[in-house]
């Protein structure tokens, strides 16, 4: 029987639809009347994206992909967003797709407009978020021969895309976009791009929906194996230390219900990664809080000490495990996932379950319940005396500097009680991304957004103005350093044309903060070429106003909840904050790159006593 707190309640609310824009064309399109019309290539580019259930398009347009820009104003049903730069249309379809669970859609021309889209595709590979980039091609003439704005971006594409097209044949259009937002919105999600070449455009070809999907090799297993579910049944209940390790691939299914079942029904304790958070309340009295690098020290204790590690929808990430070879070294392992690349890959897995996250913890559930009824039930009470240990022992925490300038942690902490649970809130990469992680309770599924397997400074800005297109009734704030912020702030400029009022609190220490602490810690304090001089230039207020925006600048820590609720008031236009804060905080725990998730450090030459949990 586990040991906890008292339940708390918590504010929930439903999780967005799974690939609502763009849902399976297969399940969509049978239902429908078959229909023929004569036009170009371009107008079934843009007719394929409406029959598909596309609403808003993140783009540029230019000389390869400029025909199909020319039926897209006259679209009814599509509302194109001119974006400043092509990363900005990337980050901002991820943003849509995250903040919606449906399919995010960016649009760019050949060569380096296509090649800006790199990152965002990368960056969506890694995250596992369903986008479909389309791109304009050199006519297919040309390809090949090195002409003005050719880029072979299906071959740039190709490892970090699920899949990607070639169309040099208008009549492949409407299929080819069928295929694309099938493939993108279901198995493990991910980026699709589809490359069209210039003359496929313009030609005209006898357009046909719904389209028969030729995909002879794609077969998805979203059913898990009913006897290896028993199997990790079994093993729950015997275990005498279990975690549930839960990673992002649970919110891609959309089973955060499913997940608090099965915690509430076996009393184990939940830790979930940095794309899991809100998978499980943060309030709840199972939850352990964020695993890894720079994870609580009750989660990497849990994970460290545990005998069984049953992982949901996550792939034992080197952020998570430190070194491998000693991470949770006692611990069989249950690995459940939607794709069986990922199962043994960095560990071997005792039980592998190939399946839909929704679909492994509903037939999980019933098993434990069956090892229940037959009188097997797993006890779990000394583990949690010495998970609560840990948990009273060794909280998140953080100094105010001496010197009274502002705490970048206070201000990220305010700005999460400030606003609420309700909101949506997207990180860049950085320390700002870990105190967002470490500071603010994610009390709902999906309601913190950010780049966490490449990482991609930048992100915030962007990806914030595409969650507030999708769900323009939430709040959305960005939180977002002062390195990263200036990366793509350009997209203020979309955000206030296009009448898109997100919140930007940028974390200004004027350093690459995270480069900054690696360099006190590992380098002996040499700052090479981290120190950004943003306190000076630019000047982050005069610069929103500049776009648009109202700006407004907060360095003391008494008038942080008044500038944040100042902010809170303004929404008809995006708003800027300049939070000036001390630039030598640095984001504890931490497990230094190259160690193990045992030689965790809460502070400086500080380390927690593992055994008696003083």
């Amino acid at each position: 029987m586990a040991i906890t707190p008292a339940p708390r309640t918590a504010s929930r609310t439903a999780p967005p639809a799974r690939h609502a824009q763009g849902q399976s064309p297969a399940l969509k399109t049978t239902r429908m009347k078959q229909m023929t019309e004569r036009m170009t290539g371009s107008q079934a580019l843009i007719r394929a994206l409406e029959e598909v259930g596309v609403d808003t398009v993140f783009g540029i347009p230019g000389g390869a992909i400029l025909p199909a820009y020319d039926p897209l104003f006259d679209s009814q049903k599509i509302r194109h967003i001119l974006v400043r730069h092509e990363q900005g249309a990337g980050h901002a379809a991820q943003g849509y797709a995250q903040a919606t669970g449906r399919v995010g859609v960016c649009m760019a021309t050949s060569g380096p407009g296509a090649t800006n889209l790199v990152t965002p595709i990368a960056d969506a590979y890694m995250d596992s978020v369903p986008i479909v980039a389309i791109t304009g091609q050199v006519a297919s003439g040309a390809i090949g021969t090195d002409a003005f704005q050719e880029a072979d971006i299906s071959g740039i594409t190709m490892p970090i895309t699920k899949h990607n097209f070639l169309v040099t044949d208008p009549s492949e259009i409407g299929r080819t976009i069928a295929e694309a937002f099938h493939i993108a919105s279901t198995g493990r999600p991910g980026p699709v791009l589809v490359d069209i070449s210039k003359d496929a455009l313009q030609n005209e070809t006898d357009f046909t929906w719904p389209q028969p999907m030729q995909l002879p090799g794609y077969r998805p297993v979203t059913r898990p194996h009913a006897k290896q579910v028993r199997e990790a049944a079994r093993l729950l209940v015997e275990a005498k230390r279990p975690v549930l390790y839960v990673g992002g691939g649970v919110l891609k299914a959309g089973a955060a219900d499913e997940l608090r079942a099965l915690a509430e029904l076996t009393g184990a304790p939940v830790v979930t990664t940095l794309m899991a958070k809100g998978a499980l309340p943060d309030s709840h009295p199972l939850h352990m809080g964020m695993p890894g690098m720079h994870g609580s020290v009750g989660a990497v204790g849990a994970l460290q000490r545990s005998d069984l590690l049953v992982t949901l929808g996550a792939r034992f990430d080197d952020r998570v495990t430190g070194r491998v070879d000693s991470f949770a070294p006692g611990a069989k392992v249950v690995h459940a996932d939607i794709d069986p690349a990922e199962i043994s890959k960095n560990r071997h897995a005792d039980v592998p379950i190939v399946g839909d996250a929704r679909d492994v913890l509903t037939d999980l559930v019933n098993a434990v319940r069956a090892e229940h009824a037959a009188g097997r039930k797993g006890d779990y009470e000394d583990w949690w005396r010495q998970l609560n240990a840990w948990r009273e022992t060794y909280p998140l925490g953080y100094d105010q500097p001496e010197d009274g300038s502002l705490a970048p942690q206070y201000v990220i902490e305010r700005i999460g009680k400030v606003v609420g649970p309700d909101a949506l809130y997207v990180a860049g990469v950085g320390q700002h991304q870990m105190w967002t992680a470490q500071f603010i309770g994610y009390e709902n599924p999906g309601s913190f957004i950010n780049s966490g397997g490449l990482g991609t400074m930048g992100y915030a800005v962007p990806a914030a103005m595409g969650a507030k297109q999708g769900r323009p009734d939430t709040p959305v704030w960005a939180i977002d350093g002062d390195g990263c912020f200036q990366m793509t702030n350009q997209e203020l400029a979309t955000c206030a044309i296009e009448g898109i009022p997100v919140k930007v609190a940028v974390i200004n220490n004027g350093n690459l903060g995270m480069i900054r602490q690696w360099q006190t810690l590992f380098y002996d304090g040499r700052y090479s070429n981290s120190d950004l001089q943003s306190r000076r230039i630019p000047d982050f207020v005069k610069l929103a106003e500049a776009y648009g925006c109202v700006g407004l600048r907060c360095d003391n820590a008494a008038d942080v909840d008044a500038t944040i609720a100042k902010a809170m008031e303004i929404n008809d236009v995006p708003v800027v904050i300049d939070f000036v804060v001390h630039q030598d905080a640095m984001v504890w725990p931490m497990v230094a790159a190259g160690t193990g998730n045992d030689e965790i450090k809460i502070a400086r030459d500080m380390a927690p006593d593992w055994e008696n949990g003083d």
